[in-house]
């Protein structure tokens, strides 16, 4: 797993996402290679995730392209271009449903000895 990608996980983690999971897109994406989804149980649980998860990768020299959707928290996107960080409320999770959408994608395993 790339180390960046590995930190968001890691941010994420550390501010209770839930159900994260992670698509390896490589070869069947053209704007991005990964994603990784999560979920928060209310806007600002998410907004917390979301914050936690740029001043993660900010720290480490990392900027990212570009955020949407954070006002109004039912779908946060964080575009980091080699991989595109998604945090959902469930609801928004269960009616987008990427998993389903990108089903040929492989899933990569969370780090070793993380939730």
């Amino acid at each position: 797993m790339m180390p960046n990608l590995r930190e968001a996980v890691l941010a994420a983690q550390d501010r209770k996402a839930l159900d994260l999971n992670i698509l390896d897109l490589k070869g069947i994406c053209s704007f991005t290679d990964f994603f990784l989804i999560c979920t928060g149980t209310s806007s600002r649980h998410m907004q917390a995730i979301c914050d936690a998860v740029r001043e993660k990768l900010e720290s480490s020299g990392v900027a990212h392209t570009h955020v949407e959707g954070y006002a109004q928290a039912d779908w946060i996107l964080v575009d980091y271009l080699e991989f595109v960080v998604h945090i959902f409320s469930e609801r928004a999770r269960h009616f987008y449903d990427l998993e389903r959408l990108w089903k040929t994608a492989r899933r990569v395993p969370l780090p070793d000895g993380d939730p």
